[in-house]
């Protein structure tokens, strides 16, 4: 079953390490550096991508340098800027101006040939669904169509909720067996955040019509390792709720996702939302 790791202080350690049992393909740090600070990591088994959530650093891997990379002031202030490690690199992250926040997402799902910079106007921006629906989202693909051929399976987005309230990853759905052109075998974690900080939404994650699965109470900090489930979510009325979605494919990069058949016709109803799943493949 799913597992919800609480809002805590982890003090730049890894918030699902390499030997996790839940998404054992799955590796994401949130790192925090003051002007000057450094941390090292080296990931032997896991490709990764360095997503700047607010400030700047400069990032060294494997001795080619990225200088200045993050143009945002705060996560809710535009695109985010990025740089990809190969598997096996090691990489430095030394902190510019008075603070920055990087994340850090790893998946052990093969390998690009060499680093790149994924830059605010390389971003794939997609925006779907509608206040009528309560649907209303947004989405910028750090690691998606545009990596193909330069990145493993290892797909890595940042998502908004737009607006007041709403869901997301509705209709139901789930991508955990390998049966193309049905469905892909993905493992997915997710790290929120909420504007206002203080807001909260749920998350939910059922195996099926049968089951009465966990509900999350999830706050700015709550991380959700999924597994095997329809995962659902919902952002309180009044808030904007984001997510980082770390997406690690088993077998091929390609993801297809298997809506419930109860509630799949929405997909045809939803604004936008079949460009939005044409665009995770």
């Amino acid at each position: 079953m799913p597992y919800h790791r609480r809002p805590y202080d982890n003090r730049n350690e890894p918030i699902i390490d390499v030997d996790n049992s839940w998404t054992p393909l799955i590796y994401f740090n949130d790192v925090r550096l003051k002007m000057g600070e450094s941390v090292s990591q080296q990931l032997e088994e896991h490709e990764s991508v360095f997503v700047v959530v607010s400030g700047a650093v400069d990032i060294d891997v494997a001795g080619e340098r990225f200088e200045s990379v993050g143009t945002r002031d705060h996560l809710w202030a535009g695109k985010p800027d990025s740089v990809y490690a190969p598997r096996g690199a090691k990489v430095t992250i030394t902190g510019k101006g008075d603070s920055a926040e990087i994340f850090v997402a790893g998946g052990r799902t093969g390998t690009g040939p060499e680093p790149f910079r994924v830059s605010p106007d390389d971003i794939d921006t997609v925006q779907y669904g509608s206040d009528d629906t309560k649907t209303h989202r947004r989405i910028y693909h750090v690691l998606g169509q545009k990596a193909e051929g330069r990145a493993g399976n290892l797909l890595v987005s940042e998502l908004f909720t737009v607006g007041a309230g709403g869901w997301s990853g509705f209709p139901p759905h789930k991508h955990h067996i390998e049966r193309p052109p049905i469905e892909t075998d993905f493992e997915e974690a997710f790290h929120y955040r909420f504007n206002p900080d203080h807001g909260f939404g749920a998350q939910f994650a059922y195996t099926g019509d049968d089951d009465f699965g966990p509900v999350y109470h999830v706050k700015s900090g709550s991380t959700i390792l999924l597994d095997k489930t329809y995962h659902p979510s919902v952002a309180a009325p009044g808030y904007e709720m984001y997510y980082f979605t770390i997406l690690a494919g088993r077998h091929q990069r390609s993801l297809i996702q298997y809506f419930h058949p109860d509630h799949e016709y929405q997909v045809h109803t939803i604004p936008g939302l079949k460009d939005m799943i044409a665009k995770f493949k």
